[in-house]
């Protein structure tokens, strides 16, 4: 039937509707964070992009079918964190949370029922349960046309396991949901649009933004140490130390309490690590150890089943958030561990391996464990963000599931798995959704693996070793330690580059890291020539997709295009968005609107920067300036046209540019009439004590100086 949905705007172009009776505890709801509604308002008013009678609703015997009308050409993205597609078109994505996402049916450690169109429009459900989208993949008997009937015997090549739909259907729990329509004038709008209702982006602490090394799991507190100091030694900077598992007196379930053993004076061990530049960051997992001290206060706030034997609290109740809260800030906030890796809040469905509370588990406040297991991650997210905040401390974490409503969190995504060429499209995939995801470097196959993963990872959201299971190091492979170092000190070169993109990102919305639709639009590239790509060309089951995605390259701010390699590749193609460009090591410049070919060798990983560009940089050093601390800073200027870029600055650590202690600054380049450039820094106040100590101008680059 035709709904007669009542649809309120509740931002500035965010609409919203109640279908049913929906349960209290949805992402939005328990994430609780304030639109930003001023930034909203400051992208302009836009219509509601759907006509009175485009929606459907229909009750089945399994939820409410909720459903909107597709353009033949339409394109779909986003749905949460995602590894083997980007267009979603002609899918049906099962939207559960687990940690082994290994074939295409759209669980994934953050499923989100988000979708975005480049139609101009988005759809968030909110809901606590599973949702089941089918993007097109459903052809009713009333609308199946003859001319999509082909016979597979004799028309070679024409025959669609999925043929073209034109209907986006979502399969709502059978208690209902709150459901969103977000517009936009292109994509990047409606991204934008949807982080803002979450409250913006996060904005890290500037060392989250280093590089960060994780120990293997049974190291003591000297072993560490010892590992730690040959970073400085080597001139490799880093910023963050990640202990594993056995830094718990038992894991697995775990205590959240210090082993005497490794860890004899947990307090001086943190200090000393901090006098050297090093953050520590503490691996846990959700499950409660008996040998807990926690355990007899959370026994009777926790569900009806156990994982490894341990407690699987609820923390949807705030008594029980205020237990986890209370214990590690006197066990680990008081003597300065500055965040934490939260694993295993995902579960998995492996065959054979499967271990998670099930759906139908039972909890103190009234929810099931379908509800419990597709929020846990949001609520870790939550309460660990919420611990920092009361110490006005900035945090930056790894966690391993999440879900709608998550880019105001400062966490990044990971994953067990490690295909190189998924990890890069789980990068840009999610940045459709609000998330963001380290393509994380472990132990490799090869020299050339090693390098183009370490490449990689250092122009991600978080830059990251784990050697928790193999001991790997930055020199393991003595050969190419010269060029792993060269871009973990060029990570650290780049830091005011980045800290501004993720400025912006809590400020406005737009994503630090973007897939190439949310910079091109909808148009794909073929062969060099810009066409519109066609559904119907498409065999999706049958991996008949010959079209270019462009899902393993990416934007990082505004300037900077990001191309990696991939082990055995020894060139590639690359879309550079229209405008000239240049080779960010090489110099050499490109004309953009075009695909071109590059072969850079081991040394190098493509990277493109915009004519024009102005690329704010600091000298490398060993970890990222402290409060209070000054460095100098480096305006790059690319090109042979004027440009400019802002600039953003806090103390780097604390909430204190909530309550304005921030500055945003432009620079600008201009050329005079006898061809010589000028370079202006705009908008420091001399009250405001800045990170940088002293400006220097470079301009006209065609590379790095």
């Amino acid at each position: 039937m035709t709904s007669t949905l009542k649809w309120t705007e509740h931002v500035p172009g965010i609409w919203k509707t109640t279908i049913g009776n929906p349960s209290e505890l949805s992402p939005l709801n328990f994430i609780g964070s304030e639109p930003k509604r001023e930034a909203l308002k400051q992208m302009g008013e836009i219509g509601f992009p759907f006509g009175s009678d485009d929606f459907t609703l229909e009750q089945k015997n399994h939820g409410t079918l909720f459903s909107t009308p597709l353009t033949t050409d339409e394109k779909l993205y986003g749905l949460g964190l995602q590894f083997m597609k980007m267009n979603q078109r002609g899918r049906t994505r099962y939207l559960r949370v687990n940690s082994d996402p290994k074939q295409d049916t759209g669980e994934s450690h953050a499923p989100i029922p988000f979708v975005v169109s480049d139609q101009g429009y988005g759809i968030l459900i909110d809901t606590s349960r599973i949702v089941t989208v089918h993007l097109g993949s459903t052809v009713r008997l009333a609308e199946t046309r003859k001319e999509q009937i082909f016979d597979r015997n004799n028309q070679k090549g024409l025959w669609k396991a999925t043929p073209t739909s034109e209907r986006m259907e979502f399969l709502l729990p059978s208690e209902g949901a709150d459901v969103y329509v977000i517009a936009g004038n292109n994509l990047l709008d409606v991204v934008r649009r949807y982080n803002l209702l979450c409250g913006g982006g996060t904005l890290p602490p500037r060392w989250g933004l280093g590089f960060w090394h994780r120990v293997p799991t049974l190291f003591t507190d000297k072993e560490v140490m010892e590992e730690a100091l040959e970073y400085r030694k080597r001139e490799f900077p880093c910023d963050v130390i990640g202990l594993e598992p056995g830094w718990h007196s038992k894991s697995y379930p775990v205590t959240y309490e210090w082993c005497e053993s490794r860890y004899p004076d947990p307090e001086h061990f943190v200090a000393k690590m901090d006098q050297e530049g090093f953050r520590i960051n503490l691996w846990e997992n959700p499950y409660v150890s008996p040998e807990s001290g926690l355990y007899e206060k959370l026994g009777k706030l926790s569900g009806s089943y156990s994982v490894w034997g341990g407690l699987v609290p609820d923390y949807s109740l705030e008594e029980a958030r205020d237990a986890y809260k209370e214990q590690h800030r006197r066990e680990h906030l008081s003597i300065g561990v500055s965040g934490y890796k939260l694993d295993e809040c995902d579960g998995s469905e492996l065959t054979g391996n499967s271990w998670m509370f099930p759906a139908h588990a039972e909890f103190p406040s009234g929810h099931d464990g379908e509800q419990m297991r597709q929020m846990y991650g949001l609520m870790f997210q939550k309460m660990t963000t919420e611990l920092y905040r009361e110490e006005n401390k900035r945090t930056y974490g790894l966690l391993r599931a999440s879900g709608a409503g998550a880019s105001s969190m400062p966490y990044v995504l990971y994953s067990d798995l490690y295909d190189h060429r998924q990890f890069i499209r789980a990068l840009c995939n999610g940045s459709f959704s609000g998330l963001l995801w380290t393509p994380e470097v472990r132990k490799s196959a090869s020299v050339e693996d090693w390098v183009r993963r370490l490449q990689s990872v250092c122009f991600s959201p978080l830059a990251m070793l784990d050697a928790w299971a193999d001991g790997t190091k930055p020199w393991s492979f003595p050969e190419v330690e010269h060029i792993v170092r060269h871009y973990i000190q060029l990570r650290m070169r780049l830091l005011p580059y980045l800290y501004t993109a993720f400025a912006k990102y809590h400020q406005d919305g737009t994503p630090p890291f973007r897939a190439m639709p949310l910079v091109t639009g909808s148009v794909q590239f073929d062969g060099g020539k810009a066409t519109a790509m066609k559904v119907d060309s498409v065999d999706f089951a049958y991996g008949g997709n010959k079209k270019k995605e462009w899902d393993d390259q990416f934007m990082v701010g505004d300037s900077l295009l990001v191309a990696p390699l991939f082990a055995g590749e020894q060139a590639r193609d690359v879309y550079l968005p229209q405008g000239r460009w240049y080779g960010l090591e090489n110099g050499e410049a490109y004309e953009g609107g075009s695909v071109v070919r590059v072969a850079p060798g081991i040394e190098q990983i493509p990277v493109f920067v915009r004519e024009g560009a102005v690329i704010p940089m600091m000298p490398w050093r060993a970890y990222a300036p402290r409060q209070g601390e000054q460095v100098p800073l480096i305006l790059g200027h690319f090109g042979e046209v004027e440009g400019s870029c802002s600039l953003y600055d806090d103390d780097g650590e604390s909430f204190a540019f909530e309550r304005g202690e921030s500055v945003w600054r432009k620079a600008e380049v201009r050329r005079s009439a006898d061809g010589s450039w000028t370079g202006t820094l705009t908008g420091h106040e001399a009250s405001f004590p800045s990170t940088f100590s002293e400006v220097q101008w470079h301009f006209g680059l065609k590379k790095l100086p």
